[in-house]
């Protein structure tokens, strides 16, 4: 069905306002797994640098890395967690430390 258009005093057309629901874009984890090489130091330079936490919420991270496994270092829209995930393992690859870095659907 065609769009009505409404006609303004000055004689022009005019197409009513639609209302627009923007839906949240889907968000994901990026996580870091513990290895036995890549130094605590390290880790926490990581959260600090590329995923911008403070330095007791990046040594709560690394020691939950170390201790579990893996560790939340935080939860983006895909674009920027696959950015961040890349920019970790590239600084990581830098300095010739194995550090594994992961993105997965929350």
């Amino acid at each position: 069905m065609p769009e009505r258009w409404d006609i303004d005093e000055g004689g022009i057309g005019v197409l009513p306002e639609r209302k627009i629901k923007l839906e949240k874009p889907p968000l994901y984890k990026v996580l870091l797994h513990n290895d036995d090489f890549t130094t605590m130091e390290f880790v926490v330079f990581v959260l600090s640098y590329v995923f911008k936490r403070d330095e007791q919420e990046s040594i709560a991270i690394m020691l939950k890395v170390h201790n579990e496994g893996v560790g939340i270092a935080g939860t983006y829209p895909y674009e920027i967690a696959t950015e961040k995930c890349n920019k970790a393992i590239n600084l990581a690859r830098a300095r010739e430390y194995p550090l594994l870095c992961t993105v997965e659907e929350e």
